[in-house]
C-alpha cells in the first residue's frame, strides 16, 4: 500500500509541475514519433534499390528509376532532420518549463518552513536536494519518458515491417527482446538503494564545500586548512567510492547485455543468410531486416539506461518530496479565526510559558513578564539561559505549543495573528547579522525597497555608521561581499540596525545587537536610538550591564527561569545576580564615569 501510494505521490507531483509544459511535451513526443516512421522508411528503401538492381524480385522495373529513390531517400532524410529539430527544441522548452516551475515552488516552500525543519536539515543537502535531483528529476520525466515512447513506437513500428518480411526471422529477434528487458529491470531493481547512498553522500559532500566557503575567514584563522581538507577528502572518498562500485556494477550490466545482443546479431545473420541462400528472402529483404534489428538493438538497450534513470529519479523524486511534504508554518493557530490589520497596542506579555526545542531539553520554565508598550525592556542572562529563546518565540520562529503558556501583543494572543502581520510590527538586530551579498545601500533597505536615500542615511546616522560608510570609495554603492565579510563585526551590526530602524516597527528587538561595538560606540548608539524611538516598544537583550542599565524593567534569566525583574537601581540592591555581574563589569572608576550614563540610553 505504501508502495503505490509513494508511486501515486511521483505521479501527481510530476502532474502538478508539468503545467505550461504539456503542449511543449506533446509536440515532442509527436515530432518524435514522426522522425522514428520516417527512419522506418529508410532500410525499405534499401530493399527496393537492392532488389532492383540485382533482379530476380518483383522490383525490377524500378531498376530504371533509381533517381527516384535516391530523391526520396533524400526526402526522408530532410524531413527526419526536420523532426527532430522540432522534437529537440520542444523538449529543451517542456523541461527547462518543467524544472523552473519545481525550482520555484521547491525555493517558496523553504522560505516558509519553521525553525525546527531548518535545523534538523543541511544547508548543502537542501542545496542539493532543491538543484541536482531537480534537474534528475527533469531529465527523466521530459528526456526518458519521450525516449520510452520513441523506443515503443519504434519497436512496434520496426516489427510490423520485419513480420511483413519474414515471420521466422522476427519471432529470432522477438525472442531475445524480454530477455534484455527483464535483465535489465531486474538489475537496476537490485542496485536502486546505491543511487540512494550516492545521493546521500552528494549532500554531506555539498554541506562540507558550503560550510568552509562561508567560514573559509574562521578556517584561515585558527589554521584548520588541514582538518578541513581531512575531512573534505573523508567525503568526497565515500562519494567516490560509491560511484566507482556503480561504475563497476554499470559496466558489468553493459557487458552482460552486449553478450546478449551479440547472441541475437548472430542469430538473425546465421538465419538470414540461410534463409537468403534458400531463397526464402531476397538480399534486399535480408538487409532491410538487419537494419531493422540494428535499429532495434540500442533503443531496447536503452530500456536498461531509462531503467538506470528510473532508479535515480525515484530517489529524487522521494528527496523532493521530503521538502514539498513538510509543514508550512501554521500562519494563524488551528481552529481560530484569522485576523486582519496590525494589531492596536504594541504591550507584550509572557503567561507562565514553558518551552522545549526537539531535543527535550527545557529552555523556559515558567517564564511570566509583561512589557508596556513604549518601554524598553532589558533581558540578561547566561549562555543558555533562554534569551534569545524568548525572542524566538515572540516572532513564532518557533511555535509555542498549546497548554504551554500564552503570549500576546496587545491582549492578543500571536499565534491569532497571521505571521506576515506579526512580524511586520517586530524589527529585530541579531548578534550575528545575516547581509547580502550586495550594496550596503541594498542592504538597509531590504525592509524598504522604496526607501529614498536621505532616509537611509538618516537610519544609518542613527546607527552611527553613515560616518564609516562614507569613508568608502564606494560609498553606500560598496559592495559587502558574501555575509558582509569585507566589513568588520561592528559595522556588520550597526548596518544590521540602520536595516531595522528603516523598517519602522512598533516592537523593536536588539539581540546581543552591540557585542561587536566598543562602550564609547556603544553608548553613543544608544543614545541616538533613545531620542529616535520614543514610541516603540524595546527588547534589549545584552551581556553588557551598561547596555541594560538604562532600561525601564531589567529581567534575569537563569536556565530558563525568571530569577530577578525590576530597575538597574532595585537590582543592584538585592544583592542576586544581577548585583554580581555588575560588580564583576564594572570598576569603581567605571561606575563614576557610567553614573550619568544610568539616567540615560535606551
Amino acid at each position: 500500500m505504501e508502495y503505490i501510494d509513494s508511486k501515486y505521490r511521483k505521479l501527481n507531483l510530476t502532474r502538478r509541475f508539468f503545467d505550461g509544459s504539456k503542449g511543449y511535451f506533446a509536440a515532442a513526443v509527436a515530432a518524435s514519433l514522426a522522425a522514428t516512421v520516417l527512419n522506418a522508411l529508410t532500410p525499405q528503401i534499401f530493399r527496393f534499390s537492392v532488389d532492383s538492381v540485382l533482379g530476380g524480385g518483383k522490383y525490377t522495373y524500378l531498376a530504371g528509376h533509381l533517381w527516384i529513390l535516391s530523391l526520396l531517400l533524400i526526402a526522408v532524410a530532410v524531413l527526419s532532420g526536420i523532426a527532430q529539430y522540432i522534437c529537440r527544441s520542444n523538449t529543451a522548452m517542456a523541461g527547462e518549463n518543467f524544472a523552473k516551475n519545481m525550482r520555484d515552488a521547491l525555493f517558496v516552500h523553504v522560505q516558509k518552513l519553521p525553525m525546527d525543519w531548518h535545523d534538523q536539515n543541511q544547508t548543502g543537502d537542501i542545496i542539493q536536494r532543491c538543484t541536482s535531483d531537480v534537474e534528475v528529476i527533469r531529465n527523466f520525466v521530459v528526456n526518458q519518458l519521450l525516449e520510452v515512447f520513441r523506443t515503443v513506437f519504434l519497436v512496434v513500428t520496426s516489427f510490423v515491417m520485419m513480420l511483413y518480411m519474414n515471420v521466422k526471422l522476427s519471432l529470432v529477434v522477438l525472442a531475445f527482446v524480454p530477455m534484455v528487458v527483464l535483465y535489465s529491470a531486474v538489475f537496476y531493481r537490485l542496485i536502486a538503494k546505491r543511487f540512494v547512498d550516492a545521493d546521500e553522500a552528494e549532500g554531506e559532500l555539498s554541506t562540507v564545500v558550503q560550510e568552509n566557503a562561508t567560514g573559509v575567514r574562521v578556517v584561515r584563522a585558527f589554521g584548520r586548512e588541514k582538518f578541513e581538507m581531512d575531512r573534505f577528502r573523508e567525503k568526497n572518498e565515500i562519494f567516490a567510492k560509491l560511484w566507482i562500485r556503480l561504475g563497476t556494477l554499470s559496466g558489468l550490466y553493459w557487458g552482460i547485455g552486449d553478450l546478449i545482443t551479440g547472441f541475437q546479431v548472430v542469430a538473425v545473420i546465421v538465419l538470414g543468410t540461410i534463409e537468403a541462400v534458400h531463397g526464402t528472402i531476397s538480399v534486399g529483404e535480408f538487409i532491410a531486416f538487419a537494419s531493422y534489428n540494428t535499429t532495434l538493438v540500442w533503443p531496447i538497450r536503452g530500456l536498461g539506461r531509462i531503467l538506470s534513470d528510473m532508479s535515480k529519479a525515484g530517489v529524487s523524486f522521494e528527496r523532493v518530496d521530503y521538502i514539498i511534504r513538510a509543514e508550512e508554518e501554521a500562519y494563524t493557530g488551528q481552529g481560530r479565526k484569522e485576523g486582519t490589520g496590525r494589531t492596536g497596542t504594541f504591550d507584550i506579555r509572557f503567561e507562565h510559558v514553558n518551552f522545549a526545542y526537539e531535543s527535550g531539553k527545557e529552555v523556559l520554565s515558567d517564564v511570566d513578564f509583561s512589557i508596556p508598550q513604549g518601554y524598553t525592556f532589558g533581558i540578561l542572562g547566561g549562555t543558555g539561559s533562554g534569551k534569545s529563546t524568548i525572542v524566538q518565540l515572540l516572532t513564532r520562529l518557533y511555535e509555542l505549543e498549546d497548554g504551554q503558556g500564552r503570549i500576546s501583543i496587545g491582549g492578543r494572543d500571536i499565534r491569532e495573528i497571521p505571521l506576515e502581520q506579526l512580524r511586520s510590527c517586530i524589527g529585530m538586530v541579531l548578534q550575528e547579522p545575516f547581509l547580502y551579498s550586495r550594496t550596503i545601500r541594498e542592504n538597509i533597505a531590504a525592509c524598504a525597497p522604496g526607501a529614498s536615500m536621505e532616509e537611509i542615511r538618516r537610519a544609518a546616522e542613527t546607527a552611527c555608521v553613515d560616518e564609516s560608510v562614507m569613508s568608502f570609495p564606494d560609498g553606500y554603492d560598496t559592495l559587502v561581499g558574501e555575509r558582509g565579510v569585507t566589513l568588520s563585526g561592528g559595522q556588520r551590526q550597526r548596518v544590521a540596525i540602520a536595516r531595522m530602524l528603516l523598517q519602522k516597527a512598533p516592537i523593536l528587538v536588539f539581540d546581543d545587537s552591540l557585542s561587536a561595538v566598543d562602550s564609547q560606540t556603544d553608548s553613543m548608539i544608544r543614545k541616538a536610538l533613545s531620542d529616535d524611538m520614543e514610541q516603540a516598544t524595546v527588547i534589549l537583550i545584552s551581556h553588557r550591564i551598561t547596555t541594560l542599565m538604562g532600561a525601564d524593567q531589567i529581567l534575569v534569566l537563569n536556565q530558563g527561569r525568571v530569577e530577578e525583574m525590576g530597575t538597574h537601581y532595585e537590582l543592584i540592591r538585592k544583592q542576586g545576580i544581577y548585583r554580581r555581574i555588575y560588580d564583576i563589569q564594572m570598576s569603581q572608576d567605571d561606575r563614576e564615569q557610567m553614573g550619568g550614563a544610568e539616567d540615560g540610553g535606551i
